[in-house]
């Protein structure tokens, strides 16, 4: 993966049933969850939990490639910032940019990728953006 490399899964459709079912057993705030609650909300609609927006954005990168051949695993996450609110039937793609690549030290087959994913929406907003590395 060189440095600079770019490229864009394919799209997700975040219906009400999925924030919903999401938010129910793991964001379970008002605003994800109640119609009533989220229009009252400063956002004025329900929206999907900033951790289902990032799982479905990790879940698009992983079936735009073959990643069985290479992935061993993240050593972690970075700066992960939610910019926008994500609605009901929001569309999201991921755009993915190769920022570093470089050999492991201590195991010379292997080696570490720093990935800048950003996550934008039908509008081509960006609602969403994290790095990481594999």
């Amino acid at each position: 993966m060189p440095v600079g490399m770019t490229f864009e899964t394919a799209t997700r459709t975040l219906d009400r049933d999925a924030i919903v079912r999401f938010a129910s057993e793991w964001d379970p705030q008002p605003f994800h969850l109640d119609d009533a609650a989220a229009e009252a909300s400063p956002y004025g609609g329900l929206i999907a939990s900033g951790f289902h927006t990032v799982l479905v954005a990790f879940n698009l990168v992983l079936a735009s490639s073959d990643w069985s051949e290479s992935s061993m695993g993240s050593p972690g996450l970075a700066n992960v910032e939610w910019i926008k609110p994500v609605f009901v039937n929001d569309t999201l793609k991921v755009r993915v940019e190769v920022l570093s690549a470089k050999p492991s030290q201590s195991k010379p087959d292997r080696g570490f990728v720093e990935l800048q994913y950003t996550i934008v929406n039908q509008h081509e907003a960006v609602v969403a953006r994290y790095r990481g590395t594999l």
